[in-house]
Parts: C-alpha cells; structure tokens; sequence
C-alpha cells in the first residue's frame, strides 16, 4: 500500500520536474537561457530571437509572414517598394542591396511589425546602436 501511494503521488512531482513536452520553446523575458536554442521550426512557423548592430540587406519572404516584437535597442525597418538589385537566394527567398520607394518605420521596445509573405524589408541600425527582436515566420499556404 505505501509502494502505491508513493507511486500515484511521485508521478505528478516527477511530471513537473521532467523537460519540457516535445515542441516547447520557452525564452524567459524573450531571452533564451544557457545552452538553449536560438530558433525552432515547425510545421506551420517558426521562432527566432534576433540581434542587429548593422544594417542588413534588403529582403522579401514570398512564403511567410514576419510577426516581429521589439525588445530592445533601435532601428529603422524599411518596408515596400522594390529590391535594387534583386537576387534569389534559395527557395521563396530574395535579397538585394537596397529598397527603391519604401516607407520608412523607427522601431524601439514594445513595437510590433507584421510584414506580409512578398513585402520587402529592410533593417538600418545606426553606428554604436542595435536592435533586440523575436521574429515569428509564419508559412504561408501555398
């Protein structure tokens, strides 16, 4: 009998302290800890923390939508227009070196972006400056 009970209130206790179940990313305060991973794909999405201190190239996702959350640090984030110079960089992907009449965002802590699948994008981070960003990408149906 205590081989039992022992046994049905050790199951809960052990649950709580096993790993997480499979699929789970957590990331404290948007930060992830030790050891754990920087970005996950799945299915139909995936998760990435980022981090910026230069300006990155242009880009178009013809196949996911960006959800961004801004954490910390800022930058300006181009977006629309056309990609100067255009060139595939693997399936759905395109970058180039500029954006041709984009409309331009300043982005600081607290902001959210959602760029649509085909939108170009642009990120400028100023000398000295960075940007701390979370990035859902969300596979679009095809």
């Amino acid at each position: 009998m205590f081989r039992k009970t022992l046994f049905l209130f050790g199951l809960p206790i052990a649950f709580l302290l096993g790993a997480d179940p499979q699929g789970i990313i957590y990331w404290p305060k948007g930060a992830a800890q030790a050891g754990a991973p920087q970005s996950a794909k799945y299915e139909t999405h995936s998760l990435s923390l980022s981090r910026r201190d230069k300006n990155g190239l242009a880009e178009v996702h013809q196949n996911q939508t960006d959800v961004m959350f801004i954490q910390s640090g800022e930058a300006s984030l181009v977006l629309g227009g056309e990609v100067e110079s255009p060139k595939t960089t693997g399936p759905g992907e395109i970058q180039g070196a500029a954006i041709k009449n984009g409309v331009r965002k300043n982005l600081s802590p607290g902001d959210v972006i959602n760029i649509p699948a085909g939108t170009p994008h642009q990120f400028f981070v100023e000398p000295g400056k960075q940007i701390v960003y979370s990035v859902v990408k969300v596979n679009n149906k095809q």
